[in-house]
């Protein structure tokens, strides 16, 4: 059967045999080993682990910004970097330019990215003007679009990164530790912001967390990485109905998770220290 060259990709992301190499000579050191991987559209992957053990690393090379020393990387069916592809990135510090205004600042992806990029100077008071401030409202924000980013609170800003990840309306959403960085409440406050987000939009996500209950809470499926060299050792499904509440996170099976997940990485540790001179 021939499948039409518009025909969604089966697989949005997948790893194979890959391994990852820093440095030269006797400071070379590995740091992903015989990792295989394979994501769907519209996966929430998790993934946990030590640190150090290549969460960041992966979510580098499926973003195409590191090559693999070994194996193969491919994205949307073709090795990274034969197609574009659209990915949205949010990290731990929000990194706003604070000479923008916030509605500017989450504009930013689409002064680049094409094809929105060959019509921003048309559309940005309008078209896009209006997308910034639909995304603003869906994260509790309205109203917030003039403002520097000094006069927001950081939980107020990592709303507005969230924001500006999906400006461009991403097949990819990577995020490292977005949330790190804030209190225990406005960080389980976002949990529930970017789970309606990912509902409404549906692209497919790598999340990188140390926090498991954030990862049990918003994952569809969660990657336990060995420690250094790191590899994909369980891959977990979560099965919680959505939308997920903070009610969910008392029930018995979500601490059962939590605390098999934290055995995982403490056994983790353990071999990493029995194997480290």
């Amino acid at each position: 059967m021939t499948v039409a060259a518009h025909e969604p990709p089966t697989k949005i992301a997948q790893l194979e045999n890959v391994r990852v190499r820093f440095g030269k000579g006797d400071d070379a050191f590995l740091a992903l080993d015989q990792t295989n991987l394979t994501v769907r559209p519209g996966d929430f992957v998790a993934m946990v682990g030590p640190s150090g053990c290549g969460k960041s690393t992966i979510l580098k090379l499926v973003a195409g910004l590191l090559q693999p020393s070994d194996g193969n990387v491919f994205v949307a069916g073709r090795e990274v970097g034969a197609e574009k592809i659209g990915i949205g990135m949010a990290f731990q510090n929000p990194t706003m330019l604070p000479w923008l205004t916030i509605r500017e600042n989450i504009m930013l992806p689409l002064k680049i990215v094409k094809p929105f990029a060959n019509t921003f100077g048309r559309d940005r008071k309008t078209v896009f003007r209006d997308r910034a401030e639909a995304l603003l409202a869906r994260v509790g924000l309205s109203g917030f679009g003039d403002r520097r980013p000094w006069e927001l609170s950081g939980g107020m800003l990592q709303r507005a990164n969230l924001c500006r990840a999906l400006i461009h309306e991403p097949a990819l959403l990577m995020l490292d530790e977005p949330f790190g960085a804030l209190d225990q409440f406005t960080r389980e406050e976002l949990w529930s912001v970017l789970q309606d987000l990912w509902i409404e939009t549906e692209p497919t996500v790598f999340l990188v967390t140390h926090d498991l209950r954030e990862a049990a809470f918003l994952a569809s499926r969660i990657l336990v990485m060995s420690a250094r060299p790191g590899r994909v050792t369980e891959d977990r499904a979560v099965g919680f109905s959505r939308p997920r509440t903070l009610e969910t996170t008392f029930e018995p099976a979500f601490s059962d998770l939590t605390n098999e997940l934290r055995r995982l990485i403490f056994e983790a540790r353990l071999k990493q220290k029995e194997v480290t001179p």
